[in-house]
């Protein structure tokens, strides 16, 4: 058992899994049973809390694991990126992030997007507007240039 296990302190886990595809296999499987968990457990409850979101969605999680091996866990929105590249339909970001233009994406977009993170826990102090300048940031740097 680990120090921080012995002195009662819970242990956090981060991790991007697909929703609705979680499987006791790596990554899953040995983050969570490091810590005790069982990672069959988890992955039901993720897969059932997941279901409404389109099959294979990244979904960062945050999974606090108690000193007694019970589990809560956060879901978030998918990361930004992941967001702007499917809006813009690329497969992979630049080679040279911030030099190489990749593709266009409208302020539309961009809104849409902001929406969506907007819903965060993290994030829900922020205005809309501030949201958007940083997906606007995070666009240039995945080489898209955001058009109105």
């Amino acid at each position: 058992m680990s120090k921080a296990t012995a002195k009662g302190q819970a242990h956090l886990v981060r991790l991007l899994i697909a929703a609705g595809k979680a499987t006791p296999s790596p990554p899953v499987g040995p983050a969570l049973g490091a810590r005790g968990v069982k990672s069959m457990d988890f992955c039901k409850e993720f897969n059932a809390r997941t279901a409404h979101v389109e099959p294979g969605v990244p979904v960062p999680t945050k999974i606090t694991v108690q000193p007694d091996r019970t589990f809560t866990f956060v879901t978030r929105t998918p990361p930004t990126t992941w967001l702007l590249k499917r809006a813009a339909g690329l497969e992979k970001g630049p080679a040279r992030p911030g030099h190489e233009i990749m593709g266009t994406i409208s302020l539309k977009h961009v809104y849409e997007i902001a929406k969506i993170k907007a819903t965060d826990e993290h994030l829900k102090h922020l205005k809309l507007e501030s949201i958007a300048s940083t997906v606007i940031g995070t666009a240039r740097t995945l080489g898209l240039q955001v058009v109105s």
